[in-house]
């Protein structure tokens, strides 16, 4: 298994586990007398877990798998660092900075003694690389995929499939990621079952897209 296909799947069950945590407090919401305080803790938790892999995913993206791992550890550790001891008169600010502190321990924890394979060889110096062109809303298409986690996704039992993204509010149509994908501008991890998610990524020709 690829350094990339080891990151991904990890990123994967990070937001798995998040989702989870904000279904189970969805189903207590809308039962009178739920006990929410530990539900609640749970969702802090795992949205800090998730928060450093997904930010990963998109740095991955953009810088490649080496370069991307080393400038979020770097972030990570930024971070912790410039957390004081201060604290806030707020639980829940508290609760919450203290949920993202631990997920960034959990990160750094994990990816310590990470190794990675070698990136893809980048373009010689001088070598000229033709960027296809690209309309609006395919360069929009392209800076979803970037800036969140992409997903293709189907349902057992039917035919088709969606994208899904890791951000609320942002989509991807089927059309445009179908033919994204068709043109080589991004590609599509399908060794992956579709009901559990295939992760979508740029390829080198849609960075060099939005990068030109």
């Amino acid at each position: 298994m690829t350094a990339l296909k080891r990151l991904t799947n990890r990123t994967e069950s990070a937001m798995e586990g998040a989702a989870q945590a904000r279904a189970r407090l969805t189903e207590a919401l809308a039962k009178h007398g739920s006990q929410l305080d530990g539900i609640m803790g749970a969702v802090l938790a795992a949205e800090a877990e998730a928060a450093p892999w997904v930010k990963l995913a998109r740095r991955i993206d953009r810088l490649g798998a080496r370069e991307g791992l080393a400038a979020m550890r770097q972030e990570a550790t930024e971070t912790l660092l410039d957390y004081g001891i201060a604290m806030s008169t707020s639980l829940v600010t508290n609760a919450a900075r203290l949920a993202e502190q631990d997920g960034l321990r959990r990160f750094l924890g994990a990816t310590e003694h990470f190794e990675i394979d070698e990136d893809p060889a980048k373009p010689a110096e001088g070598e000229v690389v033709t960027v296809p062109s690209a309309t609006e809303e395919e360069r929009g298409a392209l800076c979803v995929i970037r800036d969140t986690f992409v997903k293709r996704q189907g349902r057992k039992g039917r035919e088709g499939w969606k994208y899904v993204t890791s951000v609320a509010g942002v989509s991807l149509g089927v059309s445009v990621g179908d033919l994204l994908i068709g043109q080589g501008w991004a590609e599509v991890d399908d060794s992956a079952a579709l009901v559990d998610g295939q992760a979508v990524r740029l390829t080198a020709t849609g960075r060099h897209i939005l990068a030109a």
